[in-house]
């Protein structure tokens, strides 16, 4: 079901958010599970490949979950972590030095990546919950305390420190009845291995119940009359037309769109949509978000700056491009806006997933130069064909690594033709 929530007016209205209502369950009314169960799950985490081989990663999660069984979790702080897990000194400076915010982020991830393997289904939940360092302890949804569990493994030894390879960043924000529609239609798209399109999105979405998506503008924000022409009722608010004006969403953003959240609700996630305007930097900081858009998408083109692969503008012909910062005189990737449409034979895209160094959240980019572009890349990243073909050409282990891919598609008579991929980045 989607939720829709009327935002604050501004002087000519307000963008509405759409969220899908979270899932009925019976959560809250489940017995938690007792120290003994946790303490042997806990066991298996550590023992996992995922926890393992590094020292610092186990050693936060151990002392977390151990502080909160013994009902000390009000005092698991960052700074009292630092001291304690880390061994910095009580005065050290958490802004300089955010080993604690870095970590969790990491054990959170890992702690993820060992749920969503096969069989982990009936096991206990240990989760790091985001903006807390308080664990919380539960039994797998739809199944009953008291499980029994697989034998516990051998108690999990600290050896060395061994980073494992993770999203790192590259440098330290209607007409919503089209959306909805797009929804329906694109959950039943999204067919074929699910390997590739996980090790695409498991990264990015992690433990998170819920991923923002940040719709751009339509581009075409009129309707009939002006706001000078309702001046007059700047002291008793937007008018229904003013509100309609600024309340649209681009076709071909609105089909990406529902293609993503269809995704979303496979996989059992919620979402939170907006339109850029809405969103703040802050916003970015609570969660996994996902870009629709790039010149109409002001987010798109903020985020990406220091990326390899940027949207640009010629400001002397006018003419919007994909620039290479490798290769800087490079300008294959282009579009005219002006010329007319039936004399359109393709567009360009990029997506891009990376972990931004501001927010320290998962960002990931779903957009073209022009419209058809953003079809295509709506498409590559929901369907396992392309993100197949993006794995045979990916080095190892690239599922932990920020990336970025250009893509091309042909449009013939106004029809977007299948995404290829130009180029691709790994880092």
């Amino acid at each position: 079901m989607l939720g829709f929530v009327p935002e604050a007016l501004g002087a000519m209205g307000g963008t509405t958010i759409v969220r899908s209502d979270s899932p009925v369950n019976g959560r809250s009314l489940q017995v938690q599970p007792n120290h003994e169960e946790v303490r042997n799950q806990l066991s298996r985490i550590l023992a996992s490949p995922l926890f393992k081989n590094s020292r610092h990663y186990p050693a936060l999660l151990r002392y977390v979950v151990e502080e909160t069984l013994e009902n000390r979790g009000s005092h698991l702080k960052e700074r009292s972590l630092g001291v304690d897990v880390f061994g910095r000194d009580p005065n050290y400076d958490t802004n300089l030095d955010p080993v604690v915010r870095t970590s969790a982020c990491e054990v959170r991830k890992r702690i993820a990546q060992y749920y969503h393997e096969a069989g982990r289904e009936a096991e206990i939940r240990i989760d790091l919950p985001h903006g807390s360092y308080v664990p919380d302890f539960r039994y797998p949804e739809n199944c009953p305390g008291g499980i029994p569990a697989d034998p516990v493994p051998g108690a999990a030894r600290i050896v060395a420190w061994n980073v494992i390879p993770s999203l790192r960043p590259f440098v330290q924000p209607g007409l919503i009845i089209v959306a909805v529609v797009a929804v329906g239609l694109a959950a039943g798209s999204l067919r074929g291995s699910r390997s590739a399109i996980d090790r695409f999105w498991s990264p990015v979405w992690g433990s998170f119940d819920s991923i923002m998506v940040c719709l751009g503008r339509s581009g075409a924000d009129s309707l009939p009359g002006t706001p000078a022409a309702n001046q007059a009722n700047a002291e008793i608010g937007p008018t229904l037309l003013d509100v309609m004006r600024t309340d649209h969403v681009a076709f071909a953003d609105a089909v990406a769109m529902g293609r993503l959240t269809g995704l979303l609700r496979e996989n059992h996630k919620n979402y939170d949509i907006r339109k850029g305007p809405a969103f703040t930097l802050n916003d970015f900081r609570k969660g996994p978000v996902v870009l629709i858009g790039a010149f109409n998408n002001a987010w798109t083109v903020r985020l990406e700056t220091q990326l390899r692969f940027t949207f640009e503008k010629d400001a002397a012909t006018g003419i919007h491009f994909i620039r290479d910062r490798l290769n800087p005189g490079k300008m294959n990737w282009k579009s005219d806006f002006s010329v007319p449409y039936s004399r359109v034979s393709g567009d360009y895209a990029i997506i891009s997933r990376f972990v931004d160094a501001r927010t320290e959240r998962a960002v990931v980019v779903v957009a073209g130069i022009g419209k058809d572009g953003t079809m295509a890349a709506g498409e590559f990243v929901t369907e396992a064909r392309y993100l197949e073909d993006l794995s045979r050409r990916a080095p190892s282990g690239w599922e932990h690594k920020n990336l970025q891919v250009v893509i091309a598609t042909e449009v013939i008579n106004g029809n977007v033709g299948p995404p290829r991929i130009l180029d691709a980045y790994f880092w």
